[in-house]
């Protein structure tokens, strides 16, 4: 790394942008005691939360109960990118791939469900910045070109809106020495990931929702037959239902140990840039950006006109440890300035207010899984690997007809009736995931699947953030 690119990271706060707020609200007080509640929510993210509030908007008498081990969103609610698309099944390719009986399915209840999204966001006045302000995907190799010229007549197939750009009409949206192709993709929002998160909570609590927080769930008991039991360090919950929200923290049920594994992603904030300066890169959209690489790149505007630079760096850490101290992870923070800097000469010499990471729960399917346990009277909706803010929206309305009973468009879905294929038990887990890194690398780098890659294409598996 050059002295440049050490000097524009010296002063980064080792913190995520969006959390680092002076309207960052206070933490909730702890359980205190032994309750009895209708519906325990384990898990103050975006699941939990959603899933609070629509219990309470489907049934307002119903005493709903919160539990968070930190403070809301202090996880990866509160640090992703704050890319909100309308797809269920990571994107149009992955659902295609696994689902291709019910794709159309997929596709209208993805859009419905970013529609509803961003109607509860006016009702509940919830002011995170959301805009559907579209993304630009960026190809840096002719492959990669080649793939996303292929996929625009995928999208229109399946309702899409998609445009192939080259040339100055790429550069109308961002313009950059490594990029020659992208593909222009309107129907995509963007939002504030903190303020989202923070908007929901004072919903809920509006709502009547009860939330407590810095009280972690340390065990289930399914056993009783009057209501589950959840234990904490300060009181005992019984509720007669359970909803686990909990991403890559534990789970609580045994069965869903192989189901994920933690992926820890990356991300930088430049300090503000003038108009001048995202002039010069042709930047002067709201639009978001990613790039078509296997090892890819999300980046996107501010309020206050910083870039966010994330991505790249998809680390798996051996025993699926997760552990704070894993969201520092220099080595990650100078590859990622030094690509900021080849990717926007004009800015290379431009310092990064924030450099942070947080982990992504991710499946062998890239995408949610959901179901039930304790004859239906504990429900989960897991598994988001890194394209959750609007989809969580959706598994919180699979889990609540799950946990109602209710059989619904939703519930009947393949992509809900069937989990993912589990990862294997240590060390061919870490193997396993090494071997594809290195080979999504040499993909990037050549343009070609090799052996390994292809043979996970047949089995339908994979590793993503």
């Amino acid at each position: 790394m050059s002295p440049s690119h050490r000097i524009a990271l010296r002063d980064a706060a080792q913190e995520p942008f969006w959390l680092d707020r002076i309207e960052r609200p206070e933490p909730l007080a702890r359980l205190v005691g032994d309750v009895r509640v209708d519906l325990a929510v384990v898990g103050g993210g975006y699941t939990g939360l959603w899933t609070a509030l629509i219990a309470k908007q489907r049934d307002p008498g119903r005493d709903v109960l919160v539990l968070e081990q930190g403070t809301c969103g202090h996880a990866a609610s509160g640090r992703n990118g704050g890319f909100c698309s309308p797809s269920l099944t990571h994107g149009l390719a992955n659902g295609l791939q696994r689902w291709p009986d019910e794709i159309d399915t997929l596709q209208r209840l993805g859009a419905r469900n970013l529609d509803a999204f961003e109607r509860d966001l006016d009702t509940h006045e919830i002011e995170c910045g959301f805009g559907r302000t579209g993304k630009v995907a960026v190809a840096a190799t002719p492959w990669q070109a080649e793939s996303l010229r292929a996929s625009v007549g995928v999208a229109h197939r399946y309702g899409e809106k998609a445009e192939y750009l080259e040339g100055d009409a790429l550069r109308g949206y961002v313009d950059s020495p490594l990029w020659a192709a992208g593909v222009w993709q309107p129907d995509y929002a963007l939002l504030d990931p903190a303020r989202l998160v923070w908007g929901l909570r004072r919903a809920c609590l509006d709502a009547g929702v009860r939330i407590v927080e810095r009280t972690e769930v340390t065990a289930i008991d399914t056993k009783p037959a009057d209501a589950v039991r959840l234990s904490t360090a300060y009181g005992l919950v019984a509720a007669r239902r359970v909803a686990l929200a909990t991403n890559i923290y534990p789970p609580l049920l045994r069965r869903l140990g192989l189901s994920m594994v933690p992926v820890y992603d990356y991300a930088l904030t430049t300090e503000p840039l003038t108009d001048e300066q995202l002039a010069a890169i042709g930047w002067t959209g709201e639009h978001g950006v990613t790039d078509a690489g296997n090892q890819f790149h999300y980046l996107r505007k501010t309020a206050d006109n910083r870039i966010l630079w994330g991505g790249y760096d998809a680390i798996y850490p051996f025993g699926s440890r997760v552990d704070e101290a894993l969201t520092q992870r220099p080595e990650t923070f100078d590859i990622l300035a030094e690509q900021f800097a080849a990717t926007f000469p004009p800015l290379a010499d431009v310092a990064f207010s924030h450099a942070w990471g947080g982990v992504i729960d991710s499946t062998t399917r890239f995408c949610m899984f959901a179901g039930t346990a304790a004859a239906g009277r504990v429900g989960y909706a897991l598994g988001f690997t890194g394209l959750g803010v609007g989809a969580t929206r959706f598994g919180a309305e699979v889990m609540l007809d799950l946990l109602a009973g209710t059989r619904s468009e939703r519930t009947e879905l393949a992509m809900i009736k069937r989990k993912p294929i589990p990862f294997p038990p240590e060390p061919a887990r870490w193997i396993g995931i090494q071997a594809t890194r290195w080979s999504m690398a040499r993909e990037d780098a050549h343009g070609r699947r090799n052996l390994w890659l292809r043979s996970l294409d047949r089995l339908g598996l994979g590793f993503d953030s």
